[in-house]
């Protein structure tokens, strides 16, 4: 079976976005400089390059939360089409998590966002179906990690922990147990420590 991904930038205090997300702080306040080690600092090194190939590499299809594609709340506004401009950087079928019901939304480059309204179980279900063998990755934000590392279908697990202390905003491991990963590659810059996990067994 094609694994399932997951590859989130950290703070060292546990935080994956920092407070008060909105439209002008997609990541929160403070959030992108979780992200310097793939946005073009000049302090990045091969290791950085590496991981950041890691993080590009194509999947099949991607399970998202509403927080990921955009801070709208409730209702839809449907001239809100994400993030990432006109071509998204998925180019694959991405289900987003949500409770008020929407059309798909396509978008150049391959990315199709689908809003999938019974949970997490359905919208991963509908991903692996859609990825035709090619994988999935869950890519954010915290709450849809917590739930696809709940359910056990996260076989390998990356974190970018940069060294950064945010002190507050969105963690992932709050809650938690030991979900069985063991670290298989540890790379390092001045920008982040990355660490690739897999589920042992």
């Amino acid at each position: 079976m094609p694994d399932t991904t997951c590859h989130m930038s950290i703070s060292l205090d546990g935080f994956v976005a920092g407070p008060d997300q909105s439209r002008d702080h997609p990541l929160g306040r403070r959030g992108m400089e979780l992200h310097s080690w793939h946005l073009g600092d000049g302090r990045a090194n091969e290791a950085d390059a590496i991981a950041g190939s890691w993080l590009m590499r194509p999947r099949g299809a991607y399970v998202m939360g509403r927080n990921m594609f955009g801070p709208i709340r409730g209702e839809w506004d449907d001239d809100w089409l994400g993030w990432w401009g006109p071509e998204p950087p998925y180019r694959a079928p991405v289900f987003v998590l949500t409770h008020h019901a929407r059309q798909p939304v396509e978008m150049a480059g391959g990315t199709t966002f689908h809003f999938v309204t019974d949970g997490f179980d359905a919208a991963f279900a509908q991903a692996r179906a859609a990825a035709d063998g090619n994988g999935v990755d869950i890519a954010g934000g915290a709450s849809t990690v917590r739930q696809a590392l709940a359910a056990g279908v996260v076989d390998e697990l990356t974190l970018d922990i940069a060294p950064v202390l945010l002190g507050s905003g969105e963690r992932i491991f709050d809650g938690t147990g030991d979900f069985g990963f063991q670290p298989v590659e540890v790379l390092h810059s001045s920008l982040a420590t990355h660490v690739r996990y897999r589920r042992v067994g």
